[in-house]
């Protein structure tokens, strides 16, 4: 514990490189979720940089989308590349809306970077599911299987290797296993259960269920078959206000921990412009300080009886996916 815990602190000091350039990213088209702020914001600023066709500032608030487009724009000088489109990831309607768009009027997509995520500890509904789960899972999951065609034409057309980053948390590993022993028989039914969850542990739990949802669901789209890389990052500790909307208890916890060991938010943007760019050996694979590290996933989560719960999970949320748009999983397959 002692050597792990230290191992973390050196880390979290560590200098990254910026890893993304125009060679790698110069006429792309780039989505950032959630790229208003933080740590999608951070994100957004690196890739307007360096000469892509696009950047999508994907925000569920517009107006907070305007506003950091034109910081973007006033910090960078490169005017018409950062666009602003809505998505909220509560709202399925609103997903496929998002999708769609994309489809029909980008002509490529090069990089789908899924950040944006809440961190709840009240209980809430979004379309019938526990809030923190309909966003961090399921809304992620369904804007990546839908996107995922047009990405794998736009590997085909254009000789480039499109990449799908889901970005998760090392919290996940730390969380009290315990809660997900609860519920692994039905990881969905469970944590839609208002009396039996631990809204304290909701954040690293949907976490932890999108990487084992997202372990498996890259073994169905290799990237031999689709031309695309999908991969998991955790971007580190940093200064962010992923809190912001928990209760006082929460954001104080998460204020101390920042304080003494958050990174600032363009050093772990670093780490998303890495898994954005990483080769394809990086394909399933968990990412963090700018380096594949599947040897910090637990055993717990890969060995046989880890394998089975990430089919088990993957298998139930791709029916949830199905029934929001019907075949949309098929397709894929």
């Amino acid at each position: 514990m002692a050597t792990a815990f230290r191992q973390f602190v050196t880390e979290q000091r560590k200098e990254l490189p910026i890893l993304a350039t125009t060679k790698n990213c110069g006429g792309g088209v780039f989505i950032v979720t959630g790229a208003n702020v933080g740590l999608g914001f951070e994100t957004a600023k690196h890739l307007v940089r360096l000469n892509p066709l696009k950047v999508i500032l994907a925000c569920r608030n517009t107006q907070a989308g305007e506003l950091a487009k034109q910081d973007i724009e006033s910090v960078t000088n490169c005017l018409g590349i950062a666009e602003v489109w809505e998505l909220d990831l509560a709202r399925y309607a609103s997903v496929k809306a998002f999708a769609a768009r994309a489809i029909k009027e980008l002509g490529r997509i090069d990089g789908l970077i899924e950040n944006a995520g809440v961190a709840l500890d009240k209980w809430s509904l979004a379309e019938g599911h526990e809030t923190v789960v309909t966003i961090n899972v399921i809304g992620n999951f369904l804007l990546a299987v839908l996107l995922l065609p047009k990405m794998m034409a736009s590997a085909k057309q254009f000789g480039v290797v499109p990449h799908i980053v889901l970005v998760t948390s090392g919290v996940a590993f730390m969380m009290d296993r315990a809660v997900l022993a609860k519920i692994q028989d039905d990881v969905f039914g469970g944590m839609d259960d208002e009396k039996g969850s631990d809204m304290t542990q909701r954040y690293p739990l949907s976490k932890l269920v999108q990487i084992y949802a997202g372990l498996y669901f890259s073994t169905l789209i290799p990237t031999s078959r689709t031309g695309v890389v999908f991969n998991l990052l955790t971007p580190g500790l940093f200064k962010s206000q992923l809190s912001r909307n928990a209760r006082f208890a929460m954001r104080a916890q998460v204020t101390v921990a920042n304080m003494l060991f958050g990174r600032t938010i363009e050093m772990s943007s670093r780490s998303v412009l890495h898994a954005v760019t990483a080769g394809k050996e990086s394909h399933g694979g968990y990412l963090s300080n700018c380096e594949v590290r599947n040897d910090e996933v637990p055993t717990w989560v890969t060995d046989e009886n880890g394998k089975q719960l990430q089919k088990r999970i993957w298998d139930d949320l791709a029916r949830i996916l199905n029934s929001v748009e019907p075949g949309c999983v098929d397709r894929i397959l």
